[in-house]
């Protein structure tokens, strides 16, 4: 998979992914997360719309939209990863917490194809993080 790899401080749109330190406050997530910068859609009862995947993880993502979301709603989620012929498809993920035009989703429903590329995806920004 040819992701691309970018040097720290570099002004490059798209920062190396880095797995994410836990705040003081408690930390929910079993999985760890990793900073991204994929393409992302959603399509659901809200409507549809594009955002850009901020964080990654085996159980969920954090996506930035202008779309108005919900805690507690559910949808279709498609992640363009570079190097992948066809995008990450979510079958059903459900929003878990809104902040401004940022927010969480926890992945609820995925083809186990799907599930095999996202760890996949999630084993190379590992990689990338401790090459």
């Amino acid at each position: 998979m040819a992701l691309v790899k970018h040097k720290r401080g570099s002004s490059k749109e798209f920062p190396q992914p880095q797995a994410i330190k836990g705040k003081a406050r408690t930390e929910k997530r079993e999985q760890p997360r990793f900073t991204s910068q994929f393409r992302s859609t959603i399509s659901g009862g809200q409507g549809e719309g594009q955002g850009r995947t901020l964080d990654l993880s085996a159980g969920g993502c954090m996506i930035e939209t202008d779309l108005p979301v919900v805690v507690g709603a559910s949808f279709e989620c498609r992640i363009y990863v570079p190097g992948l012929d066809w995008p990450l498809r979510i079958d059903e993920a459900q929003v878990r917490w809104v902040k401004g035009n940022t927010f969480g989703i926890q992945f609820v429903k995925l083809h186990p194809d799907e599930e095999a590329k996202l760890k996949q995806v999630i084993a190379t920004l590992d990689e990338e993080i401790n090459a």
